[in-house]
């Protein structure tokens, strides 16, 4: 009997680049907040990907961690609202690929990102019926590898890759167990990947 085999994807730079959306969204969120420093775009775009901790003490490294934490929560509130207003820019065939790929294989999407943001992108671009499930770093307190090991229980899935654009993705994938596909056009890099795709659309040669 062939084994439940899935495809699992990151978000931020895998599926789309909604940097412009969150930068706005962190930018305006603290801007009128006595004494903290409003990060840059460059600043923001280092932090994608990153699980919440990571992101709030790299953005705002002169606070303390209960205070960074604090302003994170201020300003995921507010990219929430706005991302699922205004969305992002798919990757060039995303759709396509994603249908072509849901009718052969069960999708899901592990991300380190907080409650709702992988709901806005699935809603505002109405991407949610190729998808069989999701998790997020905040839902679960658990490391990415972990999630993507809890969804492979929770549909059955024995065998599966991540797709995924940077170095915390691969060793996700690698925590987990399961071979990781690099996407090269999104926003990290990766040491010689055993597997890597200029294009979404790459995975439907390979899949």
């Amino acid at each position: 009997m062939n084994k439940r085999f899935g495809i699992g994807f990151d978000l931020d730079g895998t599926l789309w680049n909604s940097l412009e959306a969150v930068s706005w969204s962190w930018k305006s969120a603290v801007k009128d907040i006595p004494g903290v420093k409003v990060p840059t775009d460059e600043m923001i775009k280092g932090v994608m990907g990153m699980p919440p901790r990571g992101i709030a003490i790299n953005l705002f490294p002169e606070e303390t961690e209960e205070r960074a934490m604090e302003l994170f929560d201020i300003c995921t509130k507010v990219e929430i609202e706005h991302v699922a207003k205004v969305g992002g820019i798919l990757f060039d065939g995303l759709e396509d690929t994603l249908e072509y790929l849901s009718a052969k294989y069960p999708l899901y999407i592990v991300s380190n990102c907080q409650k709702g943001y992988i709901e806005a992108f699935l809603s505002f671009h109405r991407l949610g019926k190729y998808f069989c499930d999701t998790e997020n770093a905040e839902n679960t307190g658990l490391s990415k590898g972990k999630n993507i090991r809890l969804v492979m229980e929770r549909q059955g899935i024995e065998e599966t890759v991540y797709v995924g654009d940077t170095a915390g993705d691969c060793a996700a994938a690698k925590e987990a167990g399961v071979p990781f596909i690099f996407a090269s056009y999104g926003f990290g890099s990766v040491d010689e990947p055993e597997k890597s795709i200029k294009s979404i659309t790459e995975l439907k040669e390979l899949f």
